[in-house]
């Protein structure tokens, strides 16, 4: 079997297996957080949090109601959606007509808020959760076990299904519109406010789908989503602020190129992904994805 570089093919197809499983996590995370400040202006910094508590729903659907993973799929994205557009209806929505700044201290209050209750409840280290796929395929070079492989097929097909529905259809094209001119969209009777209270719902539950995929994956921890938050948005500054195709690219692509970073120079692994934030913003510093305004 060839080497590159004196690397053996299992370590590096095994890396980029793994580049492609942190990928499929930073483009869903990304995503949620591009549909969120793309259309509602919000820096979302409960993202985290609420990527932990998709995870930890999974986990507690399966130990207190015994719903298994697929039921958790459906159930807990459904049940954070639903908690975060509480949070929008009697917080966020007072903070519209203010600076950014108010809804990023709100929203990191928060997350610290979310992190400390389960942290209490459940301390600090990782709970065990079933893989659902158990095995895989020996594909001579690599061994690919079926749950990532699922991982990685489930997400781009979330990301795509996202991307055309905002960008290619008519409720997408009501959904920009009502972030530019609210006034007008209400003028054709749709209900403005409910609209904006259901996307961001929508990208809360994008980011709680992130969780429940996570949860078999990795351990559920309450410092899941905390351990991840900076790089979503490091890669959201590379793709673009509010960028839906922008998240999606960024978030592969950086992905694996952090799991190729860690196969030839392991030691910059951890910051490679911010060394090309910094040189994007030097280039383009709207993102690559992203329009200067």
């Amino acid at each position: 079997m060839f080497e590159l570089l004196g690397i053996p093919p299992q370590a590096l197809f095994g890396q980029l297996l793994l580049g492609l499983i942190n990928g499929a996590f930073y483009a869903m995370l990304s995503l949620g957080l591009a549909v969120i400040f793309g259309l509602l202006n919000v820096i979302n910094f409960t993202h985290g949090a609420q990527y932990m508590m998709g995870a930890f729903g999974a986990w507690m659907l399966l130990n207190y109601a015994g719903i298994p993973f697929w039921g958790a799929l459906v159930l807990s994205p459904i049940v954070v959606a639903i908690i975060g557009m509480v949070i929008e209806r009697t917080l966020l929505k007072r903070l519209y007509h203010l600076d950014h700044l108010y809804g990023l201290l709100l929203t990191f209050g928060l997350a610290l808020i979310l992190e400390g209750l389960f942290r209490r409840q459940y301390g600090s280290s990782g709970l065990p959760y079933n893989n659902p796929l158990p095995g895989g395929t020996n594909l001579g070079f690599m061994f690919l076990p079926n749950y990532r492989a699922f991982v990685v097929v489930a997400s781009l097909v979330v990301c795509l299904a996202t991307w055309f529905v905002i960008e290619r259809t008519k409720l997408g094209s009501y959904l920009r519109a009502a972030t530019e001119r609210p006034d007008l969209v209400q003028a054709f009777g749709i209900d403005v406010p409910r609209m904006i209270t259901l996307t961001y719902g929508f990208g809360v539950g994008l980011a709680a789908l992130a969780g429940v995929l996570a949860a078999p994956a990795y351990q559920v921890s309450p410092t899941m989503g905390s351990n991840l938050i900076i790089v979503v948005f490091a890669v959201v500054v590379i793709g673009g602020m509010g960028s839906i195709m922008g998240a999606i690219v960024t978030g592969f692509g950086l992905g694996v190129i952090e799991g190729l970073t860690k196969v030839f120079y392991p030691e910059a692994s951890s910051t490679v992904i911010f060394v090309i934030m910094a040189l994007v913003l030097m280039v383009k510093p709207a993102g690559l994805f992203g329009t200067a305004k």
